[in-house]
């Protein structure tokens, strides 16, 4: 196989598998998923999905959020972890978009990463899946599926990104990220993972990696 042709093995397989995808994190709007993924922070997204009802019920908007302190946001979100952290930079963020975006979440990358809280990925996340640009998040799942199908050398999330960007399609971007996330938490874990049901490691992935297995029994 080629390197296009393995490429497009990944292509195919992920839209056989996932036609349709639908966002891990439940919003309603840009703002709702920006502090969604902002809690998604070393949380679960089933976890997140659990609190934000709440939190939502209290304050789905820049100008309810900042009514409240610092520490009731934390109370509600304690259970996604890193509370203190992430409720100073929910409230921080939500005056910010009051005072220099009118009560909205800015659709440039610029802007975005300038709010407390709001790093590359978590901005990526807001541009494909809030306003439709095409973008790349890099998570753990896609970061290690990367290396292990051998088109990123796995060395950081920037350049495995990179890479990602360089060697698929741009108007892919948007859903083959969110298929490479299902595809990993389903056939490819960092834990607990069998050889045999990961199809696309199996066929494409680094001769480093498969050395060793049995191929030959996968079904």
């Amino acid at each position: 196989m080629t390197k296009k042709e393995k490429i497009q093995f990944v292509i195919d397989t992920l839209e056989e598998l996932y036609p349709s995808v639908p966002v891990p994190l439940d919003h309603q709007d840009a703002y709702t998923l920006l502090v969604a993924v902002l809690l998604s922070a070393q949380c679960t997204d089933k976890k997140v999905n659990e609190i934000t009802p709440e939190l939502f019920a209290m304050a789905d908007n820049p100008k309810d959020m900042v009514r409240f302190t610092i520490d009731d946001i934390k109370t509600i979100i304690k259970p996604c972890g890193l509370s203190p952290a992430k409720s100073k930079a929910i409230h921080g963020l939500s005056e910010i978009l009051l005072e220099k975006h009118a009560g909205l979440v800015p659709d440039n990358f610029k802007d975005l990463e300038e709010l407390p809280g709001v790093g590359h990925k978590t901005a990526s996340v807001v541009m494909s899946q809030a306003f439709g640009h095409p973008a790349f998040p890099v998570d753990t799942h896609i970061h290690r599926l990367m290396y292990r199908w051998n088109l990123s050398t796995g060395k950081n999330v920037d350049k495995t990104e990179k890479d990602a960007k360089r060697i698929f399609p741009k108007e892919l971007w948007n859903k083959l990220h969110l298929q490479i996330i299902f595809y990993g938490r389903e056939y490819s874990p960092a834990r607990g993972w069998d050889i045999h049901k990961d199809i696309i490691t199996r066929t494409v992935g680094r001769k480093s990696l498969l050395k060793g297995f049995d191929l030959e029994t996968a079904n």
